[in-house]
């Protein structure tokens, strides 16, 4: 039980870096969504939506946060890493998760319009992908989804 423990410190330990991220994605006015890649414990890239800033659709949080990390490595391979994301990840990430060989997902809130994860179809578990990613949802989801919720409250 204690490896149990250690393991969900963790993850929640991470994920609150990956809502911080949110928070300055928020602050710039982007949609809150965060992340970071982590690897023997140690951040190794990170993230948050930037699809408007930088007039780029694929700017997703995952994506900027794998990016960093690929850069900072100086491989387009990632394995041995878990990306930490504060929602369910769309296709397009889902996809990038895979050819990067991320071996672990954990996000915080579900997507239910478009997330691939979980919501709209299990991605990660079609027969036809060439690495198996290893999922966990549902750390700090009422952070995150607060979080979202404020967000498109004030736009409003």
């Amino acid at each position: 039980m204690p490896e149990h423990d250690d393991l969900q410190m963790q993850d929640e330990l991470f994920m609150r870096e990956a809502l911080q991220l949110a928070e300055q994605g928020a602050a710039l006015g982007e949609v809150p969504v965060g992340a970071v890649l982590v690897q023997d414990g140690k951040i190794i890239g990170r993230g948050f939506n930037s699809p408007i800033s930088l007039h780029d659709p694929s700017a997703h949080a995952e994506v900027q946060a794998i990016r960093d990390a690929a850069d900072q490595l100086h491989n387009y391979r990632l394995p041995d890493t878990t990306l930490y994301v504060t929602l369910e990840p769309c296709h397009m990430c889902a996809g990038l998760i895979v050819h990067a060989r991320v071996a672990r997902v954990v996000f915080a809130a579900n997507e239910p319009r478009a997330g691939a994860v979980e919501s709209q179809g299990c991605f990660f578990s079609q027969s036809f992908l060439n690495h198996r990613v290893a999922i966990k949802g549902g750390v700090l989801a009422q952070d995150s989804a607060q979080m979202l919720r404020a967000f498109f409250k004030a736009r409003r």
